[in-house]
């Protein structure tokens, strides 16, 4: 009996490693640089609203870094008690519900609460907004 089976191809296709991913469509590098632009506006933002902090109290890690995106010095975590982790996605279903909440606002603070199933509920509010809630705490 003879064989049915085909021949197989002797090219090898290679793929490029710069290719964007199928889920975001954005390279992995340009995904990092957005992550990245983000952790330092949040870390140019703390230093902004509490002057008496220097440059070294509130650094941005590398991508890539285990723990926390902004890294506080004790003078800054007595000022922020807060751990912040950062994420820029191209599209995330809380802008659409704090759009919402805005055009219903009026005079109004816009405030979204979001949860999943066995999450606690979170608060969601403009950078700006939360920064003045942080130094007028203090």
């Amino acid at each position: 009996m003879a064989s049915t089976t085909k021949a197989r191809s002797t090219k090898t296709v290679r793929k490029s490693r710069s290719v964007a991913t199928k889920s975001t469509g954005i390279r992995p590098q340009s995904a990092k640089a957005k992550g990245r632009k983000l952790q330092q506006a949040v870390r140019d933002s703390i230093l902004d609203y509490f002057p008496t902090l220097e440059a070294d109290d509130v650094r941005s890690t590398s991508m890539g870094a285990g723990g926390e995106d902004v890294q506080l010095s004790p003078a800054a975590r007595k000022l922020f008690p807060y751990s912040v982790e950062c994420k820029n996605l191209a599209k995330i279903a809380v802008f659409n519900y704090y759009e919402q909440s805005r055009t219903n606002a009026g005079n109004y603070e816009p405030l979204v609460v979001i949860k999943q199933n066995r999450s606690k509920p979170l608060a969601v509010v403009d950078l700006d907004h939360f920064m003045n809630l942080v130094r007028s705490s203090k």
